[in-house]
């Protein structure tokens, strides 16, 4: 059987990684900014960190299973940048708790994670890391519009 080159350790270390790194996104941001500010036909960086939140257990449960079930909708109850910071927080401790607990012949599994979408297992996973980079990517240019810097992309 084919291996991965990536541990799956190695591999929640990155994407923590990238979680810290959308965390320090999250306190650049004014709060009015955060739940206000966007550009036009766009949602504001609050709403896309609610899609990640929303998201993210439903795709490491699938990952482990084998049975993908998603909500219907994105939740977005966090009203301040407190909450949202909490609720990030907690979805960032799923991370740490269930994808340990993926078994490594998953990784490489086909699967179809949507209708029409059969990959391997990690594919569906990167591709929800990638979604993060892009929401952030987004996040940053909300900031520049707004005057501010961005945290340093390299440092995570």
């Amino acid at each position: 059987m084919p291996t991965i080159a990536l541990t799956p350790a190695q591999l929640l270390e990155h994407w923590l990684g990238h979680r810290r790194l959308t965390r320090r996104t999250i306190e650049v941001f004014p709060e009015p900014a955060l739940f206000a500010h966007h550009a036009p036909g766009m949602r504001t960086f609050a709403d896309m960190v609610a899609e990640l939140n929303t998201f993210l257990v439903p795709t490491l449960l699938g990952a482990i299973s084998g049975a993908w079930h998603w909500p219907t909708g994105t939740r977005r109850d966090a009203t301040t940048k407190d909450d949202l910071l909490r609720a990030f927080d907690g979805v960032s401790g799923e991370l740490e708790r269930l994808l340990p607990s993926i078994p490594e012949t998953r990784f490489l599994e086909i699967d179809e994670p949507l209708p029409g979408r059969r990959e391997p297992v990690i594919a569906s996973l990167l591709y929800f890391i990638d979604n993060e980079v892009h929401h952030r990517a987004q996040g940053y240019v909300y900031l520049r519009q707004l005057g501010l810097e961005p945290p340093p992309f390299y440092r995570r």
